[in-house]
């Protein structure tokens, strides 16, 4: 598993993807040509991956979103130093807090 700030990429193995992964449209990437994970509401910065692959994500405020890296690539941020990683599927899940009455996505 790998986690930076509050987005946790965790790897799976390529016949445990769900069939429905295959359905979700690829996410287009920023102007940098990276695919974000996370966007900052307050600094702007991003948790972001670079490199060849798609990125997926599952409707809701808690949808899972799905990485496939065919080559591999880096997570990167401007606060985090950059971690690699290595070519195959990954489910990235964003960190949640409860606060009184709601449980809701960490913002940045």
């Amino acid at each position: 598993m790998y986690r930076q700030g509050d987005v946790l990429i965790v790897p799976v193995e390529e016949g445990a993807v769900p069939p429905r992964v295959a359905e979700l449209a690829v996410r287009a990437r920023d102007a940098r040509g990276r695919m974000v994970l996370a966007l900052g509401e307050v600094t702007g910065h991003a948790h972001a991956v670079v490199g060849p692959g798609a990125l997926r994500r599952e409707s809701g405020p808690f949808g899972a979103s799905w990485l496939h890296l065919p080559e591999g690539g880096r997570v990167v941020h401007e606060e985090h130093a950059a971690i690699p990683l290595p070519r195959g599927w990954y489910r990235v899940v964003r960190q949640r807090e409860y606060v009184p009455g709601a449980v809701r996505v960490v913002a940045d």
